[in-house]
């Protein structure tokens, strides 16, 4: 498994456990300069989103993933932790109706997240 693989799963069980939902990874390696992958979840209210996030930042940093850039962890309507290779998005529900963020990116790009384990996934 590589590195990034290795991080993708890290990350996605994380945000499993705080039960996220809704999950997509996308493969945007061929279509952004900026990361590779995006994983794109919800959450129910911002309490839940910043929880996500906390698991993500802590069991990432155990598994010696830098989240470079961390933006939204003030209002919980809309967290993006940065890797080189990765890009989360933890989205309020309501917000991530409004953005529609994987309609922007997808093209035909969508990864299977239950080789992670995880079930829940769009």
């Amino acid at each position: 498994m590589t590195l990034v693989k290795k991080n993708m799963e890290t990350i996605l069980k994380a945000c499993d456990k705080k039960k996220a939902y809704n999950f997509v990874v996308l493969d945007v390696s061929k279509i952004s300069s900026i990361t590779d992958y995006f994983i794109i979840c919800s959450g129910n209210n911002e309490k839940q989103t910043l929880a996500i996030a906390e698991e993500v930042v802590e069991k990432g940093e155990k598994e010696g993933i830098e989240f470079y850039y961390k933006e939204g962890i003030e209002r919980g309507r809309w967290i993006l932790l940065a890797t080189d290779d990765i890009i989360v998005h933890i989205f309020h529900k309501d917000e991530r109706e409004i953005y529609d963020l994987e309609s922007l990116w997808y093209d035909d790009n969508s990864l299977n997240v239950e080789q992670y384990g995880i079930k829940n996934w769009k």
